[in-house]
């Protein structure tokens, strides 16, 4: 839990709204696709996780 707060701080994100994407986001996809895990990244989280410096 403390490595995803510190990866998203790194990436300029909400730590608190990350993971809230991160749980409403994980139960839903399809785990039989070989990239599932890609929706999860930093990189391709939405803009209402997104924050200023810290």
């Amino acid at each position: 839990m403390f490595s995803i707060v510190e990866t998203a701080k790194e990436n300029k994100l909400k730590p608190y709204n990350y993971l809230c994407h991160i749980f409403k986001t994980a139960p839903n996809l399809d785990q039989t696709k070989l990239d599932w895990i890609k929706l999860l990244l930093p990189e391709n989280a939405p803009d209402w996780c997104k924050a200023g410096k810290y």
